[in-house]
C-alpha cells in the first residue's frame, strides 16, 4: 500500500531527519545516497518554511514495494530532488521511471571525483547494491590500490610501503588525473540534464572540495541546493550553508591527499587517514603504515577471487606496472 504524504512526512528514521511540520512552504522529498543528507540540510537552509524530507536510497523497496506504490506515496509532493538510482531497489523501474510518473520530480547527481584521491578504491563486487558484496578496509570500503596490488603480488607491507612515492604516483598516473576525474563528473552530469560545469570550476578555485572519492564538502552540496531550488522556482537565501550547518559526511571516513598530490593543486596533503566517527568518541586517525598494514591483515582473512579491482586488474597487464611491484 502507497504511503500518504502525511504517513511520509510523519515516519523519521535516525538516518533520515525531518522537519518538524511547522513550515508552510514546499513540500520536498530527496532521495539518495550519503550526499543526500547534506543537500537536504542545505534546503532547509535555503528555503525557510520548506518542508523537506529525506529519503535514503538504502531505504528503497524497504516499505513500498513497488515502484508504482513508491511513487505514489510521492505524489503530494510539491518537488522529489533524486539522485539516479538502478532499477533493483524496485522490480518496475528505477530512477527515470520514477520521473516519468512524477513530472515535478527532477534528477541531481551524484559528485564523484577522484583526482584528490586517485588511490583510493573499491574492492569486491561493484555490480551489487548490497554494500556486503564490498571487501572492507581500515576505512570502511574503502581501499588502496596500491596496497592491494602489493599484497596480491606477493610484496610484504613494509616493501608496499615504500611504494607511496612520486615517482611511483607519477607512473601510475595519480598526477596527471585532474582530467579524467572532471571528465567523468561533467559527463555524468550532463547525461542527466544537470551539466556541472560551471560548478566544477568554481569548487576547483576554492581548493580542496572533496573529503574523499564520493563525499564532497558540504559548500558542495550546498551549491547543489541552490540550484535545485533556483530551478525549481524556488526563491533562496544567498547564505553559504557550510556557514549555518555541520558537514555530517566529516564523520564519515577521510581519505588524506597524498603529500605528491596536494602540491600540483595547492592543497594540504597529508598521509593521515580517518576512520568514521562512532559517536561522541574523539577521531580514530590511523598513519600510512599503520593502514596498509591492516589492509593486509583484512585481505589475508579474504578468499583470494574476492579481492577483485578494476584497476588492479588492468595494472596486471601493464609490464612496467608489474615491474614495480616485483
Amino acid at each position: 500500500m502507497a504511503l500518504s504524504f502525511r504517513r511520509l512526512f510523519a515516519r523519521r528514521p535516525r538516518s533520515a531527519p525531518l522537519d518538524d511540520g511547522s513550515g508552510s512552504g514546499p513540500r520536498i522529498a530527496v532521495i539518495g545516497n550519503c550526499q543526500a543528507r547534506g543537500v537536504a540540510e542545505a534546503l532547509r537552509i535555503l528555503a525557510p518554511g520548506a518542508r523537506v524530507r529525506l529519503i535514503p536510497m538504502a531505504e528503497l523497496g524497504r516499505r513500498d514495494r513497488s515502484l508504482d506504490a513508491f511513487a505514489a506515496g510521492l505524489a503530494a509532493c510539491d518537488h522529489v530532488f533524486s539522485q539516479p538510482f538502478p532499477t533493483g531497489f524496485f522490480p518496475d523501474g528505477g530512477a527515470e521511471q520514477l520521473l516519468a510518473r512524477l513530472p515535478r520530480a527532477r534528477l541531481f547527481p551524484a559528485i564523484v571525483f577522484t583526482a584528490f584521491h586517485p588511490d583510493a578504491v573499491y574492492v569486491g563486487d561493484l555490480g551489487s547494491l548490497a554494500r556486503t558484496r564490498l571487501v572492507p578496509s581500515p576505512l570502511g570500503t574503502y581501499h588502496s590500490a596500491i596496497a592491494l596490488y602489493g599484497y596480491l603480488r606477493g610484496l610484504s607491507a613494509a616493501a608496499t610501503l615504500a611504494l607511496y612515492r612520486e615517482e611511483v604516483f607519477a607512473r601510475l598516473g595519480y598526477l596527471t588525473a585532474w582530467d579524467e576525474a572532471a571528465a567523468d563528473l561533467i559527463g555524468s552530469s550532463r547525461a542527466i540534464g544537470f551539466d556541472l560545469s560551471a560548478e566544477l570550476l568554481r569548487w576547483s578555485r576554492t581548493g580542496l572540495f572533496m573529503h574523499n572519492i564520493n563525499h564532497p564538502r558540504l559548500a558542495v552540496l550546498g551549491d547543489l541546493a541552490a540550484r535545485l531550488l533556483r530551478e525549481a522556482g524556488i526563491a533562496a537565501r544567498a547564505v553559504a550553508v557550510e556557514a549555518y550547518a555541520p558537514d555530517s559526511l566529516l564523520d564519515d571516513p577521510i581519505w588524506p591527499v597524498y603529500p605528491a598530490v596536494a602540491t600540483l593543486y595547492g592543497v594540504p596533503g597529508s598521509t593521515v587517514f580517518k576512520r568514521r566517527q562512532r559517536g561522541a568518541a574523539p577521531p580514530a586517525t590511523l598513519g600510512l603504515d599503520t593502514f596498509v598494514q591492516e589492509s593486509f591483515a583484512l585481505y589475508r582473512r579474504q578468499r583470494r577471487e574476492t579481492l577483485t579491482c578494476h584497476r588492479v586488474t588492468h595494472w596486471g597487464n601493464v609490464p612496467e606496472i608489474r615491474e614495480m611491484f616485483r
